[in-house]
């Protein structure tokens, strides 16, 4: 091989090399940015590796963020939608993108492996309801342009899985394992191999296992999610907390 074929073998192969660099440093899309944070919050990235999250830190697409003991996170995603992590969660941001004029490639996807959460809709949820899901090991949910709180309990965590009812008097029991769902505002609907119901604002909602279908429960069974006073600076709109379990408005969720 002459000194000209040499040169050209050369720079195509730095081509190749630097266009797999470029590839992986903007193959991690972002999807939102930490905006409230009281305690730890991990970070296990697509790759596997592990970063501690802070005020202003980003959130990519494929992250697995675990909240610690007295950790409340927020995230607010580039569609100005926001989800609050309460303490003890493991969330994943499975998929998504947003883009102003790219209606068609909307996408949010997210698992909520255990631990509660609360949602509000950003812009892909109002222009592409269909295109929002949040996967639970019991069942998959999915929005009407909403504001509600889910929290999932394993198995080894929670009580017997039977439907649950109000909190009685002294410590609350453990909650029974399975997804609760509290709707502030809008609607979703909670899918699973069992069948398929639609919650509305001030509705509770249970299912215990992925074969057995969403119930309407008629008070709150003990969901509770009481975020510091830093990160209810705006008022979302739904029922008035009150802090009392038992009654259709005791989950702190009201609050942005």
């Amino acid at each position: 091989m002459n000194c000209a074929k040499r040169r050209t073998a050369t720079k195509a192969l730095a081509g190749v090399l630097l266009a797999g660099v470029f590839g992986m440093a903007w193959g991690a899309q972002v999807a939102g940015t930490i905006v409230n944070l009281s305690g730890p919050l991990m970070a296990r990235k697509a790759d596997g590796t592990v970063k501690v999250l802070g005020l202003k830190s980003e959130v990519e697409q494929g992250d697995t963020l675990v909240s610690e003991k007295n950790t409340y996170a927020q995230i607010r995603f580039i569609d100005n939608s926001e989800i609050t992590l309460q303490p003890g969660t493991t969330f994943k941001v499975e998929a998504f993108a947003y883009e102003a004029g790219k209606p068609e490639a909307d996408s949010a996807s997210f698992s909520l492996i255990k631990g509660g959460l609360r949602s509000l809709t950003g812009l892909l949820g109002k222009r592409n309801k269909e295109k929002f899901s949040l996967k639970t090991p019991t069942a998959t949910i999915g929005i009407r342009g909403t504001t509600f709180i889910a929290q999932y309990v394993p198995a080894s965590a929670g009580g017997m899985a039977a439907p649950p009812g109000p909190a009685g008097r002294g410590a609350p029991p453990a909650l029974p394992s399975g997804l609760y769902v509290s709707v502030i505002d809008g609607a979703i609907s909670m899918s699973n191999a069992g069948g398929s119901m639609n919650f509305s604002a001030g509705q509770f909602g249970y299912t215990a296992n992925a074969l057995k279908p969403p119930v309407m429960v008629p008070n709150n069974p003990g969901i509770k999610f009481t975020p510091p006073p830093v990160f209810s600076m705006q008022t979302a709109p739904g029922p008035q907390n009150t802090s009392v379990p038992g009654k259709a408005a005791a989950v702190d969720c009201e609050v942005r």
